[in-house]
């Protein structure tokens, strides 16, 4: 079968992006000041739906980084003694200006980021519970204290801030990537610099100043954009004040900073790269799988690295599974994410579409059959259509590669031992998938996947409330739920006698 491709709406006109952002801050943040780079530098910021230059932010540099971990020092005492109720306060606050402006900082995200509305505006709502979540969190620092085995002495066990935060975050969801981290380092009392994706600054930027105005103290946040990271976070990594780094992206990227941050051995917490398995099994329900699957590619147009990267489907529901895929993935609306009806907006770069687009073209020429897509559009925007691959090939890159885009290839499978070594033979291991109406099977098969996380009968897992994190490539550490404030902890014992 070959449904009808999915339709580009008409794009809006330009001054609707330069309306929202008008009102964005473009400064580096700084000492609860906005500053200009100090070398009076500026990039600029493209709407992927046009290519066009919607604005220039400061670029800052080495110096601008050092200058805002100098106020970050100044800060953190203060926030340290800080009451934990206080802070709290403070972050509740915040989680409440954010839903103000919600529209409009959804708005901002759709216009950098090019993702459809309906999804910025969830990515806005989840956002804002980290704010909620880590304000209540935040009175809740864990201790211990009784008596050594011996008795010759108390001991007592403190959760201490660890220090100055680096906090670098991806362009994929850039209000929600800078909020899961912010928050639980105000929460446990350190003081931080955010160095947000050089593709979508603005909104990081316009969150910085709603903290300010929600009573963030100058210097607790600051916030450093640059087109210039590496040698920029290099700098901070190498200055003995800062004790953490919190990075979102690349495990390429990832590993090169592990690197840097051994140097003055400074504590990291690493989210990085994914490819998912999205696991269907013959008794699984095909409506829910369907759904399932369309949340778990499509979220964020399959730019997430929770993106369902490679779906495995049982022989026996195979052919309707990938027909009714199909129907849902073609249908999509696909234009500019500020356009009513669009359902899935553009790619973040013209890199991306051509990363999107080698994949594909290599796993047909392996053998794999177009089911819907497949072919990219002329003109303006940075543009993919949804796209199903049959029959790919095992050898196919698209297998062993993070796609970050609207693709989904399927692949059958036999026996749950086939499908659980399948699944496994990766690098990564940050989430999976797994479709079944036998309960038992599924959380048998859930437990011998190789992931930090397993979705069962449902495509999405991210909540505030949830540990987030993989194994092997995929990362160290935990974001979110209490575990994400604990990477801002130090544990302090001490032997007591009175």
């Amino acid at each position: 079968m070959n449904p009808t491709p999915a339709q580009k709406t008409t794009p809006l006109v330009s001054p609707a992006s330069a309306a929202v952002v008008r009102d964005a801050p473009t400064q580096l943040f700084i000492g609860g000041d906005w500053v200009s780079a100090k070398e009076d530098r500026t990039f600029e910021v493209v709407d992927p739906s046009t290519g066009d230059v919607i604005a220039t932010v400061s670029d800052g540099d080495i110096a601008d980084g050092i200058s805002a971990v100098d106020a970050a020092e100044k800060a953190s005492e203060a926030w340290k003694a800080t009451p934990p109720r206080r802070r709290s306060d403070v972050l509740m606050k915040c989680f409440h200006l954010v839903l103000e402006q919600a529209e409009w900082l959804a708005q901002l995200i759709t216009v950098e980021n090019g993702k459809a509305l309906a999804d910025a505006r969830s990515e806005v709502s989840y956002a804002a519970e980290f704010f909620r979540w880590y304000a209540e969190e935040a009175v809740r620092a864990p201790g211990e204290f009784g008596p050594a085995p011996s008795g010759a002495n108390q001991i007592i066990v403190n959760h201490e801030p660890i220090g100055i935060a680096v906090l670098v975050t991806p362009w994929n969801f850039p209000a929600a990537m800078a909020t899961r981290k912010m928050a639980p380092a105000l929460a446990a009392g350190c003081t931080c610099i955010l160095k947000p994706a050089a593709e979508t600054p603005l909104t990081a930027l316009a969150i910085g100043e709603i903290m300010r105005q929600a009573g963030v103290p100058a210097g607790v946040l600051n916030i450093v954009t640059t087109k210039k990271a590496g040698p920029v976070v290099s700098a901070m990594l190498h200055d003995k004040r800062v004790r953490k780094l919190s990075f979102t992206g690349s495990t390429g990227v990832g590993r090169t900073l592990l690197r840097e941050a051994a140097d003055q051995v400074v504590s990291c917490s690493m989210e990085l790269g994914g490819n998912a398995p999205f696991i269907v099994f013959d008794d699984a329900d095909l409506e829910t799988a369907v759904a399932g699957a369309m949340v778990a590619k499509m979220r964020n147009g399959g730019e997430a690295c929770t993106a369902a990267n490679r779906f495995y489907v049982q022989k026996g529901i195979l052919a309707d599974f990938t027909r009714r895929f199909a129907e849902e993935m073609a249908a999509l609306k696909v234009g500019p994410g500020l356009a009513a009806d669009t359902q899935l907006g553009p790619l973040i770069t013209e890199a991306a579409v051509a990363k999107v687009e080698r994949l594909v073209d290599d796993a047909v020429a392996k053998g794999a059959r177009l089911v819907t897509g497949g072919s990219r559009w002329n003109g303006d925007g940075f543009y993919y259509p949804p796209t199903v691959l049959a029959d790919v090939s095992p050898g196919a890159e698209i297998l062993r590669e993070e796609i970050f885009g609207p693709v989904a290839p399927v692949i059958a499978f036999e026996t749950e031992d086939e499908v659980v070594r399948m699944a496994n033979d990766t690098e990564y291991g940050l989430v999976s998938y797994v479709f079944s109406s036998d309960l038992k099977r599924a959380l048998a098969v859930a437990g011998r996947l190789e992931s930090g996380m397993v979705g069962i009968n449902r495509g999405v897992v991210s909540d505030a409330a949830a540990p987030f994190g993989g194994m092997k490539q995929s990362g160290l550490g935990r974001e979110g739920s209490h575990h994400g404030m604990l990477e801002y902890l130090e544990t302090k014992y001490i032997a007591a006698s009175w």
